[in-house]
């Protein structure tokens, strides 16, 4: 592939970087923590529980302790008793993960685990991270961060997957699992009222269908609040929430235990207003002035409308034939659309806005025989993924000059993986399993340029004035990925292991490519071959190496997981969108290579601990969990556009090396119940947006603060549950744009002479764009919970 091209016609375009428009295993949820816990006993999970947790890490139940897998877990009672509403709560106590809203979008997933994720949500990028609903892997970030409703648990894998999963991911997993239904009639409801407008409602009925072993069940959920701030020119409330949500079961499971099938269906329509930013500059051409409220925004694009329409239908069979055999089926389809207008300026003008369109459907076969003979398990395994997605968007710019981006990409895969455990004794096992990836990609992808309004596609006046791209590409990668892991458990409640994963993630084509921007070493156009290799990267690799120590004393008072890893990145894609001009016109254009190697080494230590109980009245008691993550995350190698390795002058995005948190439980009986005063405080390091370091829109380290109360009885009806968020208001910056000329060494703004100062690389007012995390909030949840 000719990354010395790219980087070339980047360099000679004068070109600054920036990022583009952007039935889990049922065995174990009879042994989940579903019932009241024990006040004694400290949660394996490390945050903040109290009983014992079983996991699926592994595809089979197991005690926490016993798998030798970073690994954080939380339970749905858990969730709930802190107020947790999506899955970006659980990355403020999970260590070195960062779980966030994509940029313009509420439900667009950005999820990066040890320095490894993908931020870009266009057609044509794997997910470094996966996210998996009740074992079906999400194809696509659009509609991947959920909603927390109708949990049993939530699993974080950290390192590559791929022996055990589906689909393979190179930097970790996240898997939802749904709570199974109960064999008697259940009414659940919960409510939540709260300041910004906040009221949601969440319903969930079942009952038995003639036989006991049928149930079914269906769960709805309205989730709705105001706007954190207001559109200034359009009059709509900014940050708002707007959701309708709903499944429904079918359960099959006869009292032998032998057989389970459940029929899912799941439907999420997110009408929420489009996200404004808030421009962290004046408009350069105007002087139009920062607004005093960061969640306000003058963004005047109205169109697409604004709506995530996400749903699937997924079959999960798992059948006992023997005692030594359980084989499982799991089928899914899934469809998502989404229509985004982000308006990059943040002003009433039409100066980069981007109305766009994403659609996606995927439908996945999942395969597995797992074989338990005495002291050794095992797991074969078959995956099947035939995805499309389809990337819409315009590009809007001063003079009436719109760039419309069609990109078209398929992705099959298929896969076969194993992975077996020998217990050569009651104190050592041998872990070894592999998985061989065949992926085919093919992209189409169609550039056209219009002049005199918007495109036709989004209801524009625009005429054709130049084709740009007509590129037609498939590639075929094929990885073989092994994993190893050795594990000593000295004592019952102990475990060290050590481990090693290989993870892999394919190549593909930059859908916001365009052809005629590629041009030869001397100034020529390209071949078609050049062209070829222009738009297309090529996949990337890390190898991962674990040390990891579990361990539980004092009566598992304490419990911890202290975790060292190190892991050789290479071949890192490196996606960017920049502003050039070209033919005389200013345009946007992709630029995606495998410029950079990465080392990553650090430290997770994460831990439960029963301070004190029955010290101010019987069956009380005060617990502390806390989760420390240190990462070490640095370039080997990076190659910027002028070809000059400046490794030394850039960051991993989106990776603080410090995150902290620690929470103080403290519980005791009241009113024929329990009560517990939860507080939790989260620290994030510095951290940047983008690899080289964007002035004002960097996040300095930070902390939150966030505090429950919460009553539940003692048979699990009733509870009763108020919660702050961001007690002190901290306002911290989660995403951003920026198309803003910089030094390539430094950072620091330049003018087009190279002089110190602010100027645009697309468009004319400037583009220095942020979004937020949730400001202070307050609210109120009920529950009623009948069987």
């Amino acid at each position: 592939m000719l990354v010395g091209l790219k980087l070339g016609v980047a360099a000679g375009a004068l070109l600054v970087a920036a990022p583009a428009l952007a039935q889990d295993d049922q065995a174990a949820q009879d042994l989940s923590t579903s019932e009241s816990p024990d006040q004694g006993v400290v949660d394996e999970t490390v945050q903040g529980g109290d009983n014992f947790i079983t996991v699926t890490a592994r595809r089979r139940a197991e005690r926490l302790i016993d798998v030798p897998v970073a690994i954080t877990a939380y339970t749905g009672e858990q969730l709930e008793a802190v107020g947790a509403q999506d899955l970006t709560d659980i990355g403020e106590t999970t260590p070195n993960v960062t779980i966030e809203a994509s940029r313009g979008t509420n439900s667009t997933l950005t999820a990066f685990i040890r320095g490894v994720g993908q931020q870009d949500p266009v057609a044509g990028f794997e997910a470094g991270v996966g996210v998996y609903i009740d074992d079906v892997y999400l194809n696509r970030p659009q509609a991947a961060l959920l909603d927390l409703y109708d949990v049993e648990r939530i699993e974080v894998l950290r390192g590559p997957q791929g022996t055990l999963y589906g689909r393979n991911t190179i930097g970790g997993a996240i898997k939802y699992v749904s709570r199974r239904l109960p064999e008697t009639p259940s009414l659940r409801v919960r409510g939540t009222v709260g300041n910004y407008d906040h009221a949601d409602l969440v319903v969930g009925v079942s009952t038995p269908v003639g036989d006991p072993a049928v149930r079914a069940g269906a769960t709805v959920a309205r989730l709705s609040r105001g706007g954190f701030g207001e559109n200034l020119t359009t009059g709509q409330a900014n940050y708002n929430r707007d959701i309708w949500a709903g499944r429904a079961l079918l359960e099959v499971a006869p009292e032998s235990g032998r057989i389970f099938v459940r029929l899912s269906g799941d439907i999420t329509v997110d009408d929420s207003n489009p996200r404004g930013g808030h421009r962290l500059i004046p408009s350069l051409n105007g002087g139009i002035p920062v607004l005093p409220n960061v969640y306000d925004t003058r963004g005047g694009l109205l169109d697409p409308d604004q709506r995530v329409e996400s749903h699937g239908v997924s079959l999960y069979a798992q059948a006992e034939p023997t005692d030594w055999l359980t084989l499982r089926s799991i089928t899914a389809v899934r469809m998502d659309e989404s229509g985004t207008p982000i308006d990059f300026d943040a002003l009433p003008a039409v100066d980069v806005d981007v109305p766009a369109v994403y659609e996606n459907e995927q439908l996945s076969q999942e395969v597995q025989a797992l074989v338990d003979i005495g002291n050794v398990n095992a797991l074969l395994g078959f995956y099947y993924l035939d995805a499309n997605s389809r990337t819409i968007f315009d590009v809007r710019l001063p003079g009436t000059v719109t760039a419309l981006t069609f990109g078209d990409v398929d992705t099959e895969t298929y896969a076969l993986f194993t992975d077996i455990t020998w217990d050569i004794s009651d104190q050592f096992s041998v872990s070894v399993g592999g998985r061989y990836t065949w992926d085919e990609r093919t992209s189409d992808i169609v550039r056209n340029l219009f002049i005199g309004g918007g495109s036709p596609f989004f209801g524009g006046t625009g005429t054709l004035l130049l084709p740009q791209t007509d590129f037609t590409g498939s590639a075929n990668f094929e990885e073989f990925t092994p994993r190893a892991s050795v594990s000593f458990r000295p004592t019952e409640d102990m475990n060290i292991y050590a481990s090693y994963s290989r993870g892999f993630k394919g190549g593909g084509f930059d859908p916001r490519g365009v052809a005629t921007a590629c041009r030869t070493p001397t100034g020529g156009a390209c071949s078609p071959q050049e062209v070829y290799d222009f738009f297309s990267f090529d996949p990337e690799t890390v190898d991962s190496y674990e040390l990891g120590w579990r361990a539980s004393f004092f009566d598992r008072r304490l419990n911890f997981s202290l975790v060292g890893f190190h892991a050789d990145y290479q071949d890192v894609q490196i996606p960017g969108s920049v502003g050039a001009v070209i033919g005389g016109v200013q345009q946007f254009i992709g630029i995606t290579t495998n410029a950079a190697a990465a080392t990553f080494r650090g430290i997770e230590f994460e831990g439960n601990a029963v301070l004190a109980r029955n010290f101010g009245r019987s069956g009380d008691s005060l617990n502390f969990s806390f989760a420390i993550g240190y990462l070490d995350a640095q370039f080997d190698e990076y190659v910027d556009a002028r070809g000059i390795d400046v490794a030394d002058r850039r960051a991993i995005q989106n990776t603080p090396d410090l995150t902290a948190s620690g929470t103080l439980n403290y519980g005791i009986p009241l009113a024929g119940g329990m009560l517990n005063a939860i507080t939790t405080v989260s620290y994030r390091g510095d951290s940047q947006q983008f690899e080289l370091a964007t002035p004002m829109l960097d996040q300095p380290a930070y902390a939150l603060w966030d505090a429950s109360l919460v009553w539940r009885s003692d048979d699990d009806r009733y509870s009763i549950g108020l919660h702050a968020k961001n007690i002190t208001d901290e306002r911290y910056i989660v995403s951003g744009y920026n198309f803003l000329r910089q030094n390539p060494d430094t950072g620091q703004f330049i003018l087009a002479n190279g002089q110190p100062g602010l100027s645009s690389t697309l468009g004319s007012t400037g583009v220095l764009t942020a979004y937020y995390g949730n400001p202070a909030q307050v609210f109120l949840t009920v529950g009623l919970n009948f069987r």
